[in-house]
């Protein structure tokens, strides 16, 4: 099965430049909690989504209609082909930690979306057919994975070459050994 047997065709987008009130319009009109940022010339160039404006009201203190897109979109975005294979978009969320991939063209145009939420409820379809190309296990499993909290890096800690006068090593040194285990 193909991303574009699944993958949400009409897709509202916004650009850099919107208010938040914009994005915030889309989700609503839309049903959805996701929305893609595009360029003049239809590229995907970040996505923003109802968490995003959530998160930048509150931080920022400002009401949506103060901060632009560009302020709070994620700048890095993850996308497939209409041409992939649904399995390599569910590793991709997998890995990736999202629910959702842009699906763009070869010039990176955006074509559509593919979710969680499109990939269950086909699941669910083919489960009442009786099919089973598409199992319910196999969406947990990537569900499970994108809720796992985000990987973080490794802590870097810095021991001086030389301890100063007075600074005693070892609490250090019990830490270190507390954070490599």
């Amino acid at each position: 099965m193909k991303v574009s047997d699944l993958m949400t065709r009409e897709v509202k987008s916004c650009v850099a430049d919107d208010l938040l009130t914009r994005a915030a319009q889309i989700m609503w009109e839309g049903d959805c909690g996701i929305v893609p940022v595009v360029d003049s010339e239809n590229r995907v160039i970040g996505v923003v989504t109802d968490r995003d404006i959530c998160m930048a009201a509150y931080t920022k203190g400002l009401p949506l209609d103060a901060i632009r897109v560009r302020d709070v979109m994620a700048k890095q975005v993850f996308s497939c082909s209409s041409q992939d294979d649904v399995e390599k978009a569910l590793s991709a969320m997998e890995n990736k930690q999202v629910r959702r991939l842009a699906v763009v063209d070869d010039a990176v145009n955006l074509v559509g979306i593919l979710s969680l939420n499109d990939l269950a409820c086909e699941a669910e379809r083919q489960h009442a057919r009786g099919g089973r190309h598409l199992a319910g296990a196999r969406i947990a499993r990537t569900l499970a994975a994108v809720c796992q909290p985000r990987r973080k890096p490794e802590p870097t800690v810095v021991v001086p070459a030389a301890a100063p006068a007075g600074m005693r090593v070892e609490p250090l040194i019990a830490r270190l050994a507390d954070v490599e285990s």
